[in-house]
C-alpha cells in the first residue's frame, strides 16, 4: 500500500505526517518555527532554520516507520526566500507573509500607475502581505548578486532536491503578483514593474506536475519523488472537499483564509482571486484574507496578563457576551474585504464595569464578525455559501465555532483532522498516483442560534466600529486594494504585537 510523506510548513511550525493509501494519517511529527520582529511592521525567519525544522518534523514522524514511497508538499504563503546560485546559501532573512515594510511604497504613486493592471492579471490588490514587494526589496538590499529567489514551495524544493531543483507550485505562484493567471505563466510586464528579474523567478509546474526527487533527506530513500505541491491554503480548499462553488471553508490561524472555489477566474473586487489548483484543468478560487485572527487572540492574552490563548478562550466563556465590547483587531491594519494597512486597532464599548472576560470575548468575537465580512462579499461576487467548513487550531475552540454559526447563520462542519493542510497535499499526491480521493470526517457541526433581528444588530454595531478603525478618510481616499495615495507613512509600532 502506498504511503505518502506530507510535509506542511506553516507560519509557526512544521508538520510532518505519514499518509497510507486509503487517507489514513499513520505517524506525526512536529518541529516549531520562529518568527523574529527586528523592528515594528517586520517579520522575519531564517531561511536554514526552515529547512530544519522540516527535517526534524519528518524525522519525528518516520521515528520506526517504513520509508514513504512519495513525498507531498504545502506551504504558507507568499513568504519569500533569495539564495546564490553558486553556493544555494540563502540571503538574507525570510519576509514573513505578515511584513508591512513595504506598505508605503504599495500605497504610493509609482505603484498606483500600475495598480490596476495587477488587478487584472492576478486578481490581487498590490499589497505589502503578497510576494512581489517584498521579493523587490530584497534584491534591492543585495544589488549585484546572482539570485535565485521564490515562494517558501521552492526554496524547501530546492534544498529536498539536494540543490538541484528550483520550481514552485502554480497556486503558489498566483500569490505572487508576477503570475498571470489567465496565461498560466509569469508575466514579464508584472515582474518589469516590480523590478523582479525574470530569469531569477523558479520554474512553475502544475500542482502535480512533479517536483524533483528527494537527496539527503534522513528517512526518506534518494530518489522518493516529490509528487504533490499545495499552498496551505489550498490544501485545506482541496482537503474539506470544496471543489464546487457554493462550498467554502475557513482556515483559522495567525491570520485566516475563507475561499470557494470558482469556475472561472474572475478579478472582483473585495475578494481576491487565485488559482487554487491547476492539475489537468485549473481551479480557480475567491478569496478573503484576514491579516490578524489568531495573532488578536494572542495579543489581548498579553495585554490582559492572560497566561496563553486557551486560557483567554475559557475566560471568554464565562460571561454571556461582550457586554457591548467590540475589538477590532487591525494590529497590522485590515485585509479583506478593505485591505487597509492604515486602519488601527480599535476597542469601542468600554466602561468602568467592563471585565476582561467581556473583553476576552469580544476577541473570540472580533475574529467571527472578520470571517463575516468576507463571506458576505462572497455571496455578492461568487454564489452564497451553503454551510462552512472550518479547520484550523482556533475550532477547537466549540465557543468560537458556535459564535460563527449565529453571526453568520449558517452551519459551520469542523474537520476532524488537525493537519488539513498536510492531508489535502496528501490526498493530491494520492491521486496523481492513481489513488482514490479520500474523504474527510466532520468532528462538529454547529447550528447558529438567536434571531435574524439579533444577529444584524450585533453585525452593524461591528461595522461600525471597522469604520472607527479606518479613521475618517475610510473607504473614500482609498481605491481598491486599500490604496491610499494621500498617505504614504508606514504603519506605525502598532503593528508588532500582531507578530
Amino acid at each position: 500500500m502506498t504511503c505518502i510523506l506530507a510535509i506542511d510548513h506553516g507560519t509557526t511550525n512544521t508538520k510532518a505526517v505519514l499518509v497510507d493509501g486509503a487517507g489514513r494519517v499513520l505517524a506525526r511529527g512536529a518541529a516549531p518555527v520562529r518568527l523574529s520582529v527586528p523592528r515594528p511592521g517586520e517579520a522575519e525567519q531564517d531561511a536554514e532554520e526552515l529547512w530544519a525544522s522540516c527535517r526534524l518534523a519528518v524525522a519525528r514522524c518516520l521515528d520506526g516507520r517504513p520509508a514513504p514511497d512519495a513525498v507531498a508538499l504545502s506551504n504558507q504563503r507568499e513568504s519569500v526566500v533569495a539564495w546564490d546560485r553558486r553556493t544555494g546559501e540563502a540571503v538574507g532573512p525570510v519576509l514573513g507573509w505578515q511584513d508591512t515594510r513595504t506598505a508605503a511604497w504599495c500605497a504610493g504613486p509609482e505603484v498606483a500607475a500600475f495598480a490596476g493592471l495587477v488587478r487584472e492579471r492576478t486578481g490581487l490588490p498590490v499589497d505589502a502581505m503578497f510576494s512581489a514587494p517584498k521579493l523587490r526589496w530584497l534584491l534591492r538590499a543585495h544589488p549585484g548578486r546572482d539570485l535565485a529567489v521564490g515562494t517558501i514551495d521552492s526554496w524547501l524544493l530546492h534544498r529536498l532536491s539536494g540543490g538541484t531543483v528550483h520550481r514552485c507550485e502554480a497556486g503558489n505562484a498566483s500569490r505572487t503578483l508576477l503570475y498571470d493567471v489567465a496565461e498560466l505563466a509569469w508575466s514579464a510586464e508584472l515582474c518589469e514593474a516590480f523590478g523582479v528579474p525574470l530569469g531569477s523567478l523558479p520554474e512553475v509546474v502544475r500542482s502535480d506536475g512533479g517536483f524533483g526527487a528527494v537527496r539527503g533527506l534522513p528517512g526518506v530513500r534518494d530518489g522518493t519523488p516529490v509528487v504533490a505541491v499545495l499552498a496551505d491554503s489550498h490544501a485545506a480548499l482541496y482537503a474539506q472537499g470544496c471543489r464546487e462553488p457554493g462550498t467554502g471553508k475557513a482556515t483559522y490561524g495567525t491570520g485566516s483564509s475563507v475561499m470557494t472555489p470558482t469556475e472561472r477566474f474572475d478579478p472582483g473586487t473585495g475578494l481576491t482571486s487565485t488559482l487554487a489548483w491547476l492539475t489537468d484543468r485549473p481551479r480557480h478560487a475567491r478569496e478573503g484574507n484576514i491579516v490578524t485572527a489568531g495573532a488578536g487572540l494572542a495579543w489581548l492574552a498579553r495585554l490582559t496578563g492572560v497566561a496563553d490563548v486557551a486560557t483567554l478562550l475559557e475566560l471568554a466563556g464565562r460571561v454571556p457576551d461582550s457586554g457591548g465590547v467590540v475589538f477590532v483587531p487591525a494590529l497590522a491594519g485590515l485585509g479583506a474585504p478593505h485591505w487597509d494597512r492604515f486602519a488601527t486597532g480599535t476597542v469601542l464599548g468600554l466602561t468602568e464595569h467592563t471585565s476582561t472576560a467581556e473583553l476576552a470575548r469580544a476577541g473570540v468575537e472580533a475574529l467571527a464578525h472578520q470571517v463575516c465580512d468576507v463571506v458576505e462579499v462572497v455571496a455578492r461576487e461568487a454564489e452564497p455559501l451553503r454551510v462552512l467548513r472550518a479547520d484550523g487550531g482556533p475550532t477547537a475552540s466549540a465557543l468560537l465555532m458556535q459564535t460563527q454559526a449565529d453571526l453568520l447563520g449558517l452551519e459551520v462542519e469542523v474537520a476532524e483532522v488537525a493537519e488539513l493542510s498536510a492531508l489535502g497535499a496528501a490526498q493530491l499526491a494520492l491521486v496523481t498516483l492513481g489513488g482514490t480521493l479520500p474523504e474527510v470526517s466532520t468532528s462538529a457541526r454547529y447550528v447558529p442560534t438567536g434571531s435574524a433581528a439579533d444577529r444584524a444588530a450585533r453585525r452593524e454595531r461591528w461595522r461600525e466600529a471597522v469604520a472607527v478603525a479606518r479613521g475618517p478618510a475610510g473607504t473614500s481616499e482609498r481605491g481598491a486594494g486599500g490604496q491610499q495615495p494621500t498617505k504614504v507613512a508606514a504603519p506605525s509600532a502598532r503593528g508588532a504585537a500582531a507578530w
